[in-house]
């Protein structure tokens, strides 16, 4: 995959905006009263990773291209949305081709903040816009299911299909969103797009007092087992994003953070995902890949090109760190450190290649 992808959801006034202008240094309407994100709003933010700033110095100070992550931030959804209460569900379709989607919820306390039944309670609101992802896929089953009963019909080979969107509509009927059953097979659901087969993460708003309190931290993350619970202060990081690195360092110590949201969250996607980085390095450029865990060399080139996954000879591989050390490839190769790994490499998170390919015309 070239770019990782992150939906944005919960209630209006939650702190979704505040958020995402944090998270991707951008500056879009955060207003205290519902709907103030009328159309989805996009951000890109590079992947912060201090290797690539020493591996450029490396190589005569070459450009860096780090990974990217796309934040998409749809308005609020509210009980009902997918009647069409509030501005509706119609904003769902712009997170459907996202990779996983990121809950904000709000566990903070300020009466200056509406919010939008007046009672603050985090169960009761995850399961308000839970509920409504699942009312959007049964109405995405409800146009498809039917179709591809009456087609199975001429052509027995389609049964399968028509046995999983069964399961998945009685599932889904049962209020149990379908992140809950990594059994399914996503093949068969993929061009469904459906919006609760996508990995969840839970990001709970709290004040800044809230992030030193570790029994409220573990109640909440008992409403979300076993999904990832993040716990960001929204205002907090509004404030990181203008300061340099050493005071933003500083001022998260000072509430006992030891990580920014956006790497937080960065770190939470790639794990939940199943995702890791690679590098490559020249005097050209230096820059991280993104690919599945587990990926093979072959695989991890094609990421770069297709033609470097068909034509995949071999990959000379050496550890970021080994590399570092020994100041240059050359002294690399010197020391022992560079390995020649062919079709069956499985690639590691700190690799450093370079692929050789031959593609005959």
């Amino acid at each position: 995959m070239s770019s990782l992808s992150i939906g944005i959801v919960g209630l209006p006034n939650v702190g979704k905006s505040t958020l995402f202008n944090a998270l991707t240094g951008s500056n879009i309407l955060a207003a205290n009263y519902p709907f103030a994100t009328i159309e989805p709003n996009t951000g890109i933010v590079p992947v912060p990773d201090e290797r690539l700033g020493k591996l450029s110095e490396l190589y005569g100070n070459a450009p860096i291209k780090p990974a990217t992550v796309t934040f998409v931030d749809i308005a609020g959804l509210v009980a009902g949305a997918s009647e069409g209460e509030g501005l509706g569900n119609q904003f769902l379709s712009h997170i459907r081709t996202t990779n996983a989607i990121v809950q904000v919820v709000r566990a903070f306390t300020d009466s200056n903040v509406l919010h939008v039944d007046e009672d603050h309670d985090p169960k009761k609101d995850i399961d308000v816009i839970n509920t409504e992802l699942i009312l959007a896929d049964l109405q995405t089953l409800s146009k498809r299911l039917p179709r591809i009963e009456k087609e199975a019909r001429a052509n027995p080979k389609l049964k399968p299909l028509v046995d999983t969107y069964t399961e998945v509509n009685k599932l889904l009927n049962d209020g149990d969103p379908l992140w809950n059953h990594p059994e399914l097979d996503p093949e068969h659901l993929a061009d469904l797009q459906l919006l609760t087969m996508k990995p969840i993460i839970y990001l709970f708003n709290m004040d800044e007092d809230g992030l030193g309190d570790d029994s409220q931290k573990q109640n909440l993350s008992g409403l979300v087992a076993p999904s990832q619970a993040l716990f960001v202060c929204a205002k907090l990081e509004s404030e990181l994003k203008d300061l340099d690195a050493a005071d933003a360092k500083e001022l998260l110590e000072s509430y006992g953070q030891q990580e920014s949201g956006l790497l937080q969250l960065i770190h939470a996607a790639y794990k939940t995902l199943g995702l890791q980085s690679y590098l490559t390095a020249g005097e050209q450029e230096v820059r991280a890949w993104t690919i599945p865990a587990g990926a093979t060399a072959p695989q991890a080139a094609g990421v770069i090109h297709g033609d470097f996954e068909r034509g995949f000879i071999a990959a000379e591989v050496v550890d970021c760190n080994d590399l570092l050390a020994a100041g240059s490839l050359t002294a690399a190769k010197g020391v022992g450190k560079v390995r020649t790994e062919g079709k069956t490499y499985v690639m590691k998170p700190n690799d450093v290649v370079e692929f050789r390919f031959n593609v005959s015309k």
